[in-house]
């Protein structure tokens, strides 16, 4: 093995694949040289971007760190009556309860619906 030298697919700049870092690779199983500088590696590390692939293969971006904010609405708890915020538009039939409430609900699900092993 020798050193080699490539080129960063984001910059450009030539930079070493290292023997040392072709064994590191090697040990891990891994067929491809890096594409990018360590510069630019870096860079797109601490950016989060590490990528998912949508089934085109293309990169989507960053993953789940790229999504929207969800829309939050307020309510009032139906049990002590404070302002609740929940990820859904409460509706009037429909009881809305507070984090604290809805916890000693027990999750809003009864144990009478599950089925018996027996």
């Amino acid at each position: 093995m020798n050193d080699q030298t490539l080129y960063c697919r984001d910059c450009n700049q030539e930079f070493t694949f290292t023997v040392g870092e072709q064994e590191f690779y090697a040990s891990r199983g891994l067929t491809n040289a890096p594409s990018r500088c360590p510069e630019c590696r870096a860079a797109r590390k601490q950016s989060g971007g590490g990528g998912y692939s949508d089934r085109g293969g293309r990169s989507s971006g960053g993953g789940y760190g790229d999504r929207e904010a969800r829309q939050m609405y307020s309510a009032t708890c139906a049990s002590c009556g404070k302002e609740a915020q929940v990820p859904f538009q409460p509706r009037e039939d429909r009881p809305v309860y507070c984090s604290d409430c809805y916890q000693s609900q027990g999750s809003g699900r009864s144990n009478n619906n599950r089925r018996s092993r027996w």
